[in-house]
């Protein structure tokens, strides 16, 4: 029987699926139901920054609601200074204690004092590592690219001196060079890197001319890009890589692993199949190991990553231009009509 055991972020794993960030896991029941069908890890659903800012001016406003309200009065805006995100604090203790599979717990800031400062509070609660959620919408084009890096890796590495747990960055696939920025991120001895964040992206009305929010689910073949850059990055990098986004059968994982992937993270598949897909999924990764004769994870692991593979432009751009090269093929299995 093949063992499914893998390393991500220093943590042994029982094998490479993890739930990822998501209201499924504010659920105690459907945590119970994530780690009964083989769940590895669980990714708690991020704190915001602007869940902190929120609930500080609300603690606020209800201690000075009538402090110096008169002709000459200070200010009429709170102090952002006290309180902080306890109700989130306090269901990520909840879920710790539910669950016998580490909890990894998710931040996304703004400032970068509360990158730390919070960072610290999820370890104080009990998370097996952190995840750093680096959600970048630039809005001011005065601000270059090379300011938000510099400012990620700054946070990269107060983080990693704040925590003693292992500390990894979930990246958008949105800079200019990947490869440098990560290659730059690991240098502050980050324990892991998640490929890639589902940046949300407005939709319109056009009945009611208005924004509306809809859901944000993967598709099947999305897993592509994380793809691409888990083979180039494998062998390269110090931190481990986890594969995010559109993964959302058995195959999709062992081509990620196959890429040089430690572990994948899974959430879309949950909502469209069910959370008994994570043993279906296990179930088929376990098969196709046995197939191959493969023991262990690490018998195939970045067997097709760059570093490995015998196909040398596998993942350069005259894949590309092949491809373009063969598109007449497509008609053949779509016929124009």
């Amino acid at each position: 029987m093949a063992d499914l055991k893998t390393s991500y972020l220093g943590i042994e794993l029982k094998n490479p699926l993890i739930v990822g960030a998501s209201n499924l896991v504010t659920d105690l029941d459907a945590l119970r139901q994530i780690e009964d069908a083989g769940a590895a890890a669980i990714v708690y659903k991020s704190l915001f920054e602007e869940q902190i800012q929120l609930e500080r001016m609300q603690h606020d406003d209800g201690l000075e609601e009538y402090n110096e309200r008169h002709a000459e009065m200070l200010t009429l805006f709170p102090r952002i200074q006290h309180a902080g995100p306890e109700a989130h604090l306090l269901n990520l203790k909840k879920a710790i204690e539910k669950v016998n599979i580490p909890v990894i717990a998710s931040l996304n800031c703004v400032y970068d004092v509360s990158w730390a400062e919070y960072a610290s509070k999820l370890e104080e609660a009990g998370a097996a590592a952190l995840e750093l959620n680096f959600y970048a919408n630039p809005t001011d084009a005065g601000k270059s690219g090379k300011e938000i890096i510099e400012q990620q890796v700054a946070v990269l590495k107060k983080v990693k001196q704040t925590v003693n747990i292992p500390v990894s960055a979930k990246l958008s696939p949105f800079y200019t060079n990947l490869l440098g920025v990560v290659t730059e991120m690991d240098k502050t001895g980050v324990d892991g890197f998640v490929l890639f964040n589902r940046v949300f992206q407005p939709d319109i009305n056009i009945e009611n001319e208005e924004f509306v929010f809809p859901w944000f689910l993967s598709n099947h073949g999305d897993f592509r890009l994380p793809l691409r850059f888990a083979g180039l990055l494998h062998g390269n990098i110090n931190a481990s890589i986890c594969g995010n986004t559109g993964i959302l059968s058995g195959d999709d994982m062992i081509q990620m692993l196959l890429a040089g992937a430690d572990a994948v993270q899974v959430v879309t598949t949950l909502y469209k199949n069910g959370i008994g897909n994570i043993k279906n999924m296990l179930g088929d990764l376990e098969k196709w190991m046995d197939s191959k004769h493969y023991s262990k994870i690490d018998d195939f692991k970045g067997k097709l990553s760059k570093e490995n593979t015998n196909d040398p432009f596998a993942y350069k751009r005259s894949q590309y231009v092949d491809i373009l090269m063969k598109s007449d093929d497509v008609f053949k299995k779509y016929p124009v009509r």
